[in-house]
C-alpha cells in the first residue's frame, strides 16, 4: 500500500481514561521552529487526514517566528497553531498537554511549582487551544537526585481535574517513585519520557507502566540521543539493514521499534514538513519480525 493510504489506525489503539486514540500520534514541539505559519498548518491538517487522533503539545512550546519575507514574524505557540488549524476540533481529537516548565511574556523560562502557577498554566493552555477542559495534563518536572516528590503539584492538578478543567492526568519525565507517588492521589494515564532504541535509560518505567495499565508516550523516539537536534544522518549498521528490508527508511524502524515495545507505548514522532507526515504514519503498519527486533536490540 502506498505510503500516503496508510492511516494512523494500523497501530491500534489504547485508551487514556475513556478517550481512545491511535498508538500513532503526533508531536507538536518542531512546529514553532518554522516562520512559515501555512506550512505548519499544513503539518496538523495533514496529520489529522492520516487518521491521527492524538496531540501532544505544551504551552511552553513556543518560539520566535524568525524571519519571514524580510521581515520579524510574530511569537509562535503550538497550541495556538493546533487552535487555528483543527478548531472546531474533530470528534475524538484527543490533545495532550503539559504543564510544569513556562515562559514569562518576557520570554524568562521558569518551573512551575506552586498551585497557582500551575493553575496559571492550565488557564492558558485553555485559552490557547479554545477548550472548556483539557483532555489530558501532564506534569512535567526536572528530576533531581534524592528526594524529589510531586505530590503538592499533581495533588494542585488533582484539584483542578475535580473542578472539571481537566479530564484525564499524566507525568511528564519521571521514574517509578514519582508514579508511585501520584497514583495514590489520582489516576495516571500516561507517563512521557524521552527513550528510544538508543536511549534505553527507563525500560523500568516502560515495564512499570504496561503492569498498571498506563499509557507509556516516548518523546524523542526518532531523534533519540540527539534529542532536539533532530534524526541523524547516519544510522547503525542494524537499523539501516532492516529499513532496506522493508524498503523503508532508518527513521521509520525507529518508530516501529517503538511501537513493538507494547500495546500501552504511544508514538508522537514530530515534524515540521507535511511530507514527513505521512512517512511518520506509515510506520503504523510496519511490522519487524522476532529477528529482526533481536537484531535491532544490538544496534
Amino acid at each position: 500500500m502506498p505510503t500516503s493510504q496508510i492511516a494512523a489506525s494500523a497501530a491500534g489503539t489504547w485508551t487514556l481514561g475513556d478517550l481512545t486514540v491511535n498508538r500513532l500520534g503526533f508531536g507538536s514541539m518542531r512546529l514553532t521552529a518554522d516562520p512559515d505559519r501555512d506550512r505548519a498548518l499544513a503539518v496538523l491538517h495533514r496529520a489529522v487526514e492520516l487518521g491521527v487522533n492524538h496531540l501532544d503539545t505544551a504551552a511552553f512550546y513556543v518560539s520566535p517566528g524568525g524571519i519571514l519575507d524580510g521581515q520579524p514574524g510574530p511569537v509562535r505557540y503550538a497550541t495556538e497553531l493546533i487552535r487555528e488549524a483543527l478548531a472546531p476540533y474533530p470528534e475524538g481529537l484527543v490533545v495532550t498537554t503539559k504543564v510544569g516548565p513556562g515562559i514569562t511574556e518576557d520570554g524568562t523560562f521558569y518551573q512551575a511549582s506552586t498551585p497557582d502557577q500551575l493553575r496559571r498554566q492550565v488557564e492558558e493552555n485553555l485559552r490557547r487551544l479554545g477548550r472548556d477542559r483539557l483532555d489530558v495534563v501532564n506534569l512535567r518536572i526536572i528530576k533531581k537526585a534524592g528526594e524529589d516528590s510531586v505530590a503538592q503539584r499533581f495533588e494542585a492538578l488533582a484539584r483542578l481535574q475535580e473542578e472539571g478543567l481537566i479530564r484525564h492526568l499524566g507525568l511528564s519525565n519521571v521514574r517509578v517513585d514519582h508514579l508511585d507517588e501520584a497514583r495514590a492521589i489520582a489516576p495516571v494515564v500516561c507517563v512521557q519520557n524521552s527513550y528510544a532504541l538508543d536511549k534505553q535509560d527507563d525500560a523500568d518505567l516502560l515495564r512499570e507502566c504496561g503492569a498498571r495499565g498506563v499509557a507509556f508516550v516516548p518523546f524523542f523516539a526518532i531523534a533519540g540521543t540527539r534529542r532536539e537536534a533532530g534524526a541523524a544522518a547516519e544510522h547503525a549498521p542494524a537499523v539501516s539493514q532492516v529499513a532496506r528490508a522493508h524498503g523503508v527508511t532508518e527513521q521509520q524502524v525507529r518508530l516501529a521499534w517503538t511501537l513493538h515495545q507494547g500495546g500501552h507505548v504511544l508514538a508522537i514522532p514530530g515534524t515540521g514538513d507535511p511530507e514527513h507526515v505521512a512517512d511518520n504514519v506509515a510506520a503504523a503498519a510496519l511490522r519487524l519480525s522476532a529477528e529482526e527486533l533481536v537484531q535491532l536490540g544490538s544496534a
